[in-house]
């Protein structure tokens, strides 16, 4: 699904116009990128946990050339799924 494709259906499932489905898909996606980059956790009851993890700087190998490099240390966002979702997505 692509970002359009959601707008479509946020749109659809809230009885919004586009444009408004717009804003709140958009103020979503800001209020979460905010609240990781202050270190926060986002929980979401039933849906799932976003958060950041720390990666420690480690070595790394160029598949092209084979050198050896230095890959930084870097701060990461993380998502762990929540049990209604997973188990919405197991549908067997």
């Amino acid at each position: 699904m692509t970002k359009a494709e959601l707008i479509t259906a946020v749109a659809e499932n809230a009885g919004l116009k586009k444009v408004e489905a717009e804003k709140a898909v958009a103020a979503f996606v800001s209020s979460v990128t905010n609240c990781l980059k202050q270190g926060g956790k986002l929980s979401l009851v039933g849906f799932g946990t976003f958060s950041t993890s720390k990666r420690a700087a480690r070595k790394g190998q160029n598949p092209q050339t084979g050198k050896k490099i230095i890959i930084e240390a870097a701060t990461v966002p993380k998502f762990k799924p929540g049990k209604t979702l997973k188990e919405a997505v197991n549908v067997k």
